[in-house]
């Protein structure tokens, strides 16, 4: 017995197929998101990339934590804080990019 707990008006259920709409059967379309550089409409593929980009940003890398990748901007009060393995980058990571850089990053489904 496989699948996720749902608590929905007041009733815990179990939903056995998640990405699966119980109304229609059939399967939600999730899609990945990409970070995208929009000065040069490139996807943010590596963190060497990603390092790049922020570095001409004004952003600056703290080495502080061995576990994570972080970058303050001396002008302002910000912090990105980045998991050290690339693999784990999700879209709360690129969405807190975005909002700290509104003019140079956006996120995209691909």
């Amino acid at each position: 017995m496989s699948g996720v707990w749902v608590f929905n008006k007041g009733v815990f259920r179990l939903v056995e197929n998640p990405g699966t709409d119980s109304t229609s059967g059939q399967q939600s379309s999730t899609r990945r998101k990409v970070l995208i550089y929009t000065p040069t409409n490139e996807v943010i593929a590596c963190y060497n990339l990603l390092d790049e980009k922020l570095s001409a940003l004004g952003w600056e890398r703290y080495y502080s934590n061995p576990d994570l990748l972080q970058y303050h901007k001396r002008s302002s009060v910000d912090l990105i804080s980045l998991p050290k393995d690339f693999t784990k980058f999700s879209s709360v990571h690129m969405f807190d990019i975005v909002v700290k850089n509104q003019n140079s990053f956006e996120v995209r489904d691909m």
